[in-house]
């Protein structure tokens, strides 16, 4: 990737700028990454509808830095610069819990007293690797969700949180419009991470905050309940469908895990 070797200083000193901001993300280089931010910094994540400043940052860039060996920051295009201003483009692949996903990035930087002062960034998912292989079978409706890799990130933590606090999986009836209302996000959004990135499906999810409930009841109270009073109470509706995950996770059945955890 070349720079402009003729043109104003100003351009000039911003595509120096920009360049080692570039060079920086490249490395994986945290703090270079932040010692380039503006105090003033405003970066505006279009898909996130957020502005983050300066305090922000770091664990923004943190959870959006490709660490993995087969995670990867590649950017597609020169960078063209005009004054204090660049634009430049990238595609930034993640792995998630189905294999790998890549999006395409492109960022407007305005540059302020040889710092990064302002960011724009848009991005839209254009692949998946399953098993690391590249496929373009993402649905039309998946492609159009716009959703950026910390977006991605948010919206696991957010999940995970409102699991934590509200516990709404002990209402028998939950379903994923509510969890994806709650959580601020769209019906598909909160689809697409459960089963493209976490991996499972919003009822496996589910279920699985309804067992580690149980267990957490079982682990506190010396002589607990009926199982399925337990499981009932966390909000399984079928002792089939409780019986099945508890053994999927702990290998036993909830008898044989209880006389395990008493003489240990």
């Amino acid at each position: 990737m070349s720079l402009p070797d003729d043109g104003p200083e100003q351009t000039k000193a911003t595509g120096e700028t920009v360049m080692r901001y570039h060079l920086r993300w490249k490395d994986r280089d945290l703090d270079g990454v932040m010692a380039l931010y503006h105090p003033d910094i405003q970066y505006h994540d279009f898909f996130q509808n957020c502005t983050l400043g300066l305090a922000e940052l770091r664990e923004y860039v943190r959870v959006s830095m490709p660490r993995e060996a087969d995670e990867a920051l590649e950017h597609s295009d020169r960078i063209r610069i005009d004054g204090d201003t660049a634009f430049i483009q990238y595609q930034v692949t993640l792995r998630g819990g189905r294999g790998l996903v890549s999006f395409r990035a492109s960022e407007a930087i305005t540059v302020r007293d040889g710092l990064i002062w302002r960011v724009n960034e848009y991005a839209s998912l254009v692949r998946e690797s399953v098993g690391g292989t590249a496929t373009q079978k993402a649905r039309p409706s998946v492609s159009r969700l716009g959703l950026s890799p910390r977006q991605l990130s948010f919206m696991a933590d957010d999940l995970q949180d409102y699991f934590l606090r509200q516990q709404p999986y002990l209402d028998p009836d939950l379903d994923l419009q509510r969890v994806a209302k709650a959580c601020g996000y769209s019906r598909n959004q909160m689809s697409y991470l459960l089963n493209q990135v976490l991996g499972q499906s919003f009822y496996r999810y589910v279920n699985q905050a309804r067992l580690q409930h149980v267990l957490d009841a079982l682990e506190k109270t010396p002589q607990p309940a009926r199982i399925d009073e337990l499981a009932f109470a966390a909000g399984f509706n079928s002792l089939s469908a409780f019986y099945s995950c508890f053994r999927q996770r702990t290998g036993l059945t909830p008898k044989a895990w209880i006389k395990q955890s008493l003489s240990s």
